[in-house]
């Protein structure tokens, strides 16, 4: 049986695809800033790319991680050029265009991508900051005015920032610090007039943060003293070594009255209805019985149903009880001290 002939030359190898290179990670943000301190001047340009791979094909175009998601997400929408922002900006503000609106967004969202990720140090989850930026971006949006000659990132940027510090400074507490728009301007310019006379070599005093923020004194040393406290559980226990003991709400004083007060509260009542004891036996009957059924009880009887035990008509009855009142006051005033304070006239 005869072999099957040889093939004559080398047996070329099977070409591999080589491996692409990996693209190379874009400029993400600006540099750092320090953690709620309001930048100096405002974005100007809206960054042109985001963090998200350049190709990307089939189910890598959606990855798992949301953020990375909103990235490949938002870097969809082109960038508009100066005309096309102008026109869909007049469409806005003269006729109520919703979908130019809705254009100028989109073409911005990465502006508030990367106004968030100036405070990534502050907040730790940044998707909630872009959140809040969107509804600044909406804001500045609607508000913006193309015939001043103003860009809309300069605009919106503002805007976008102004709802990521109202977010912050609403969260980043359990109670909230400032609250009024004196105290969040405070509370957002103290950590920079701070570093700043550090670095003049001064040293920082509650004096000196007032004269450089131009407010008073107290207002800065009560912020810093509030910003010194961590946030405390009222239901913590009041002693480490006690875990089952009290709690620190139980040992903060309510809006009750003093059990000094309390005290004198109840002498005072003792003391009144001895008095009154005593006015009651140079009573007669119809006397006696108005005081107790009517003047002194919990659920008064009715003038009719008094005057029906003792064949009184009703108008009667309440002259026989305005006259005892007035001779009880009297009474009182006489042999009771203070009085006048317990039981004022009118």
């Amino acid at each position: 049986m005869s072999k099957p002939p040889r093939t004559r030359g080398r047996k070329r190898a099977a070409k591999i695809p080589a491996k692409p290179a990996p693209s190379a990670p874009l400029e993400t943000s600006s540099p750092a800033r320090e953690p709620l301190d309001e930048p100096d001047d405002p974005p100007g340009e809206p960054v042109s790319s985001l963090p998200v791979p350049a190709e990307q094909s089939g189910l890598d175009r959606y990855p798992r991680d949301t953020l990375a998601r909103y990235f490949a997400e938002v870097g969809k929408y082109p960038l508009l050029s100066r005309e096309e922002e102008l026109e869909l900006a007049q469409r806005v503000h003269g006729e109520n265009d919703p979908e130019a609106a809705q254009k100028l967004v989109l073409s911005n969202l990465r502006l508030v991508v990367k106004i968030a990720l100036e405070y990534r140090r502050v907040w730790t989850n940044l998707l909630d900051l872009i959140q809040e930026g969107n509804v600044g971006l909406l804001q500045g949006v609607k508000r913006f005015d193309p015939s001043r000659g103003v860009k809309l990132s300069s605009y919106a940027s503002y805007w976008i920032r102004a709802y990521i510090l109202k977010y912050l400074i609403d969260n980043i507490r359990m109670v909230r610090v400032g609250s009024s728009r004196a105290e969040r301007k405070l509370f957002f310019q103290l950590s920079r007039a701070r570093r700043e006379l550090a670095q003049e070599g001064r040293e920082v005093t509650p004096a000196l943060l007032a004269e450089k923020l131009g407010v008073r004194e107290p207002e800065v040393v009560d912020l810093q003293h509030r910003l010194a406290q961590g946030d405390l559980s009222m239901d913590a226990p009041a002693h480490r070594d006690e875990p089952g003991g009290s709690s620190f709400g139980e040992t903060v004083a309510g809006d009750d009255a003093r059990e000094t007060d309390t005290v004198a509260d109840q002498d005072m009542r003792r003391a009144f209805r001895a008095q009154v004891e005593r006015f009651a036996v140079d009573l007669d009957p119809r006397e006696s019985a108005i005081l107790r059924q009517r003047i002194l009880a919990d659920e008064p009887r009715t003038l009719q149903e008094i005057g029906d035990d003792f064949g009184l008509t009703r108008e009667r009855v309440r002259q026989i009880e305005k006259k005892l009142v007035d001779n009880l006051r009297e009474y009182l005033k006489e042999n009771l001290v203070d009085f006048d304070y317990w039981a004022p006239e009118g």
